[in-house]
């Protein structure tokens, strides 16, 4: 399964504002989601033709990024690490926990099923 990192590039000062622009990396991509990426950022395809004309941005410039880059192999980057003061680093790995999401869907689900039936009779 791809993954999604972040690189932050060097803050830019403009008078009182900061910017950190950054570039979304995707790694561990399969072949077929990197040839479907792959130069996105440019027009490359009918679809992405058809919304940089509608909205005169490209992917990148869509969702704030410097750039887009996707790889097929794993790409570390160094500054996604935490170094200790022993010299280890630990990596940090965010994962969503659906579970209260999966209770809440479900009861909807029950609800609206409730009042499907409830309508029906």
């Amino acid at each position: 399964m791809a993954r999604l990192q972040i690189l932050e590039l060097p803050t830019e000062h403009h008078g009182d504002d900061m910017v950190t622009p950054w570039i979304l990396v995707i790694d561990q991509a399969s072949e077929d989601v990197a040839k479907t990426l792959e130069g996105h950022s440019e027009v490359d395809s009918l679809h992405d033709a058809a919304i940089q004309k509608l909205t005169g941005a490209s992917l990148a410039e869509r969702i704030g990024a410097r750039a887009v880059l996707v790889f097929e192999e794993t790409i570390d980057i160094p500054a996604n690490e935490v170094t200790i003061d022993d010299g280890q680093t630990v990596r940090l790995k965010i994962e969503g926990d659906f579970t209260a999401f999966r209770e809440q869907a479900m009861r909807e689900i029950a609800q609206a099923q409730a009042d499907l039936r409830a309508g029906l009779r």
